[in-house]
């Protein structure tokens, strides 16, 4: 099996290309000179071209709070490049998998929420990854789209590594604690992806979601880092409130994640583990810089 992979230095393209190999996949992942998501056309064309079996769409615009001031570019590339994606794709019967996010709900309430339930981004990312999984849908292909949140690896950005670097030079971080989700393992979605490409158009497509078990808040999130970690650093508890960014977090990123379970046989990651997976690969937990 071939599967092409939209993104190639991102945290869940990194580990697609990792673990591919190990299941029997070949991994052809496009970076930006090979399909520049701000130009739709050309990674329809890519597709068009390809001798893939399956098609991922791994790469995003996630720059939350830049993305109310550049809502163009975010639209571009969150929505309309996957939309043509997926257009090429059912053009030539070939299953499409995109990733989405919890940031399509507007975090009311303290339950997980369905794939079923309304949805209502609060800022210009949510409102085009929203957009992003209704143009994919529309193009009328097989199509799987994964809704996942608070994604962490030991490449890229991301809070672990934030944290990680904080650490080096605060013996104490204010982490906001209102905040409810899951974190998730890039690794274990690039495992959930590969194997929903196994499947293709043989299983029930639509909408999934996947994250990481326990739900916590990010300052427990912190907590276990710096644990896991064996670092000093303490952690206080702050309202959103005290923490005002360009655009709004949702506050309840809780999701239900039994349509996976159901159609797939997977079940949400213990996130911990995967934690400990990543600090073991960290360097700046295996060389940690000293203080002072």
């Amino acid at each position: 099996m071939k599967v092409l992979v939209f993104g190639r230095n991102g945290q869940v393209a990194t580990e697609l290309q990792k673990q591919a190999p190990t299941r029997g996949i070949v991994v052809e992942a496009l970076g930006r000179s090979e399909a520049d998501l701000t130009d739709p056309a050309m990674c329809a064309e890519r597709i068009r071209d390809t001798d893939a079996d399956v098609v991922i769409n791994a790469a995003a615009y996630t720059a939350v709070d830049k993305a109310e001031s550049e809502r163009d570019i975010a639209q571009v590339v969150n929505a309309d490049a996957p939309g043509a994606m997926a257009h090429a794709a059912a053009a030539r019967s070939i299953p499409f998998l995109h990733v989405s996010t919890d940031y399509v709900f507007d975090g009311s309430g303290d339950t997980p929420r369905s794939t079923e339930d309304p949805t209502g981004p609060l800022g210009v990312y949510g409102r085009t990854k929203l957009e992003g999984e209704r143009q994919v849908a529309a193009a009328g292909g097989w199509h799987g789209i994964l809704r996942t949140s608070w994604v962490f690896s030991a490449h890229g950005n991301n809070f672990v590594k934030t944290m990680l670097r904080l650490a080096e030079n605060r013996d104490q971080l204010s982490i906001v604690a209102d905040q409810i989700g899951g974190p998730t393992p890039a690794a274990d979605i690039a495992a959930t992806l590969l194997t929903m490409a196994e499947k293709g158009s043989k299983a029930d497509g639509g909408l999934f979601h996947y994250t990481g078990a326990p739900d916590t808040s990010w300052a427990d999130f912190a907590r276990e880092i710096f644990q896991q970690a064996g670092l000093a650093t303490s952690v206080e508890n702050i309202p959103t409130s005290a923490y005002p960014t360009p655009a709004e977090r949702p506050q309840n990123s809780r999701l239900d994640c039994s349509r996976l379970e159901k159609v797939y046989g997977l079940s949400r990651p213990d996130w911990k583990a995967g934690l400990a997976d990543v600090l073991a690969q960290s360097d700046q937990v295996k060389n940690p810089p000293s203080k002072g």
